[in-house]
């Protein structure tokens, strides 16, 4: 059996017996992240965008194996840790939103500017993550996880909340028709 410590950062998975290549970098797969979030995309054509992001080579997969191949999606995705059967929590961090708060002080745990790298390794990009520490995000992360628990009763995280509510409250996704339906509605 092998250990955490003996695995090489993947560039390739094995789905259906053969190996293919895959986009390992951060970048692919926050755009994976956006992809999965976005309210346009039905539940079979977020499959078929994370698949096309994920795999560059996909035209080579069978189409019988992209379940298989969808679950080494998540399986990357996850830091390469199978996915657990559990309910999903309230969502707390939203990537794209929160992108502009996470990069510094993953650039701080990383000692370097991540966005001029030519490719950071997914896997990489979540331990620096992992170890970001007491920062803005970190407090904004805090807030959500409290006010969706119905528990944000402390004075000064109140206080903190009013004063950062836009960095704190997540933008509801709606598609295109919700929308003009919501503008019909403020006539």
């Amino acid at each position: 059996m092998s250990k955490p410590w003996d695995s090489l950062l993947p560039e390739s998975v094995t789905v259906a017996g053969e190996e293919y290549a895959i986009r390992s970098d951060f970048r692919a797969m926050l755009d994976i992240c956006v992809a999965l979030s976005d309210p346009e995309l039905e539940e079979q054509e977020r499959g078929e965008v994370v698949l096309r992001i994920f795999y560059p080579e996909l035209e080579k997969i069978p189409y019988t194996a992209y379940q298989e191949a969808i679950a080494k999606c998540f399986w990357f995705l996850n830091g390469g840790v199978e996915e657990r059967k559990s309910s999903p929590g309230p969502k707390l961090v939203d990537w794209e939103k929160d992108f502009p708060r996470i990069v510094s002080p993953i650039n701080r745990v990383m000692g370097t500017e991540i966005r001029t790298l030519p490719h950071l390794h997914w896997w990489t990009f979540l331990a620096a993550y992992y170890e970001i520490g007491d920062c803005l995000f970190a407090q904004i992360v805090r807030i959500r996880s409290l006010k969706a628990a119905g528990k944000l009763k402390d004075p000064q995280d109140k206080a903190w909340y009013r004063k950062n509510r836009d960095l704190v409250d997540m933008q509801t996704a709606y598609t295109s028709e919700e929308k003009a339906t919501i503008s019909g509605w403020m006539v």
